[in-house]
């Protein structure tokens, strides 16, 4: 009988001598390893339920294991094949990746080396986890994209199982596509020194977190056809009256809000999303754009404002990998956060998804106004997943419970 055929996963666990600790958490075994005789912190993520999606379980195994690697600031790497949150968990699945996306971002404030090797799934909020990393490995069948390809056959009217669409996603979101994209990404091929490649992921200043901002300016010549230009236009809100009493002044250009508001007689900057159009690219660095700038004067206080329910599932941002600059709006804010300036999110109306979770996690409250929507992802999105519509909109004790909003803002209504 043959043996079967090496794969990635094998290969890393051997090239760091992996040791299993204690019983695996759904998804989610924990252990630790050694590389030139150094300690490593091991997390695998393997698609054994629902696509090797991260839902409560393996989230409350995870976000001790990342304090205690921001704290040590202690090599930690990551295997993932992970079609992202578990959908399944509902609000509470959302709420969890708040968290996480928040202890990973903080780790890598802290300086902890991190390396993220990848499996055949990397979509949605595995993806934005696998970019927090400054160099990823991706198997040969790796692949990553914010939306997985039912969701993106979804959008584009195809049937995913088309042999012609699934040829074209292959050539925008698979590895090959990835290690094009960005010097950052690697290709794993049999053979291959994985040992090698972790030592240069892990290698100290591999990833520094300033190269994050580095790493914005350039995503702005992936667009293609670069920036478009229009001229921003005066935004009035009912709910902003009602949330700024003592006056505002808010720019919106193509989804992007800009602008001031006083509280308690202070001038606080303005940052926000706002609009029916789902975030792509160009819309979430010009959010990142404006946050990057923020971070250079590093306001005592920043409002940000969401109502845009999820990014855009469509080939063309894919192309560009999109989770980069969904990813780069949370690591701005987070950029912010570490210098001082509080920052407080406010969900106007709706809001959800990778969107949320990138400026939520850096969000020390986040607040809902009463009436407003929070979903994992959109209906149609979540039907495509579990073949069935969320049935209603959700309530201020739920959110709360579930960790997505810390506060209710019933504006204009009495208490």
């Amino acid at each position: 009988m043959s043996a079967s055929p090496p794969n990635l996963l094998d290969a890393l666990r051997a090239a760091v001598a992996f040791e299993p600790l204690g019983a695996p958490a759904g998804n989610l075994t924990l252990g630790k390893g050694r590389l030139d005789g150094r300690p490593l912190r091991v997390a695998i993520v393997e698609n054994r339920i629902a696509s090797g999606s991260i839902g409560k379980a393996e989230v409350a195994k995870l976000v001790p294991l990342l304090s205690i690697v921001a704290r040590e600031k202690a090599p930690l790497v990551v295997w993932l094949d992970s079609a992202g949150a578990r959908v399944s968990e509902g609000l509470e699945a959302l709420g969890a990746f708040r968290r996480l996306f928040r202890e990973a971002l903080a780790a890598r404030v802290a300086g902890a080396p991190l390396a993220m090797v990848l499996g055949r799934n990397c979509f949605g909020g595995a993806s934005m986890l696998a970019h927090l990393a400054p160099r990823r490995l991706f198997s040969p069948n790796t692949q990553l994209a914010m939306s997985g390809p039912a969701i993106l056959a979804s959008a584009a009217g195809a049937d995913a199982l088309d042999e012609m669409f699934r040829a074209i996603a292959q050539a925008s979101i698979g590895a090959q596509a990835r290690e094009k994209a960005s010097s950052a990404n690697r290709a794993w091929e049999p053979g291959m020194d994985v040992a090698a490649w972790l030592r240069e992921a892990l290698a100290p200043g591999a990833g520094s977190f300033d190269a994050f901002h580095e790493r914005h300016q350039s995503l702005r010549d992936r667009l293609g056809k670069g920036l478009t230009a229009r001229q921003p236009e005066a935004m009035r809100r009912k709910e902003l009256e009602r949330l700024f009493p003592e006056g505002y002044q808010a720019l919106e250009c193509d989804g992007v809000v800009t602008g001031e508001a006083r509280r308690d007689g202070a001038p606080v900057p303005l940052l926000g999303l706002v609009g029916t159009t789902p975030v792509g690219a160009e819309r979430a660095w010009r959010f990142a754009q404006a946050a990057w700038r923020l971070a250079i004067q590093s306001p005592a206080r920043l409002e940000v404002l969401l109502d845009c329910e999820t990014h855009a599932p469509r080939l063309e941002d894919e192309k560009a990998v999109l989770t980069e600059y969904i990813v780069d709006m949370g690591v701005a804010l987070a950029s912010l956060a570490a210098r001082g300036t509080h920052v407080e999110l406010t969900i106007l109306d709706r809001a959800g998804g990778g969107v949320y979770v990138a400026l939520a996690a850096a969000a020390t409250r986040v607040a809902v106004v009463f009436g407003a929507d929070i979903q994992v992802l959109p209906g149609a999105a979540v039907a495509s997943i579990l073949g069935a519509n969320r049935d209603a909109v959700g309530d201020p004790a739920e959110y709360r419970a579930a960790g997505v909003a810390d506060v209710e803002l019933k504006l204009g209504l009495p208490p």
